[in-house]
């Protein structure tokens, strides 16, 4: 229970900012989903959370072009390098 309320405590002080920063409008509340979603898990946990409001209250095409951009290529290839990096260095 403790690192769960630790995770939710850690998922909404990032998210909460990244909202404010993004331009406080719907486009940016779509893309905060997003990015709780990839805290959460993966990049289609950040789709699931970005299609509710979408679902509901209208599309948001700026938050779906963002956001699996950023999550599911530019991290993979950021990560390619880290691994790459660090096997480097410790081997």
């Amino acid at each position: 229970m403790i690192i769960l309320t630790a995770q939710v405590a850690l998922i909404a002080a990032v998210c909460w900012p990244v909202f404010r920063l993004m331009g406080r409008d719907y486009d940016a509340a779509v893309m905060s989903g997003g990015l709780c979603g990839f805290m959460l898990g993966t990049t289609a946990n950040a789709m699931a959370n970005m299609e509710a409001p979408v679902d509901r209250y209208g599309p948001a095409p700026r938050a779906f072009l963002v956001v699996p951009m950023v999550g599911a290529f530019f991290i993979d290839f950021i990560n390619a390098v880290i691994i790459t990096v660090c096997l480097n260095l410790w081997s």
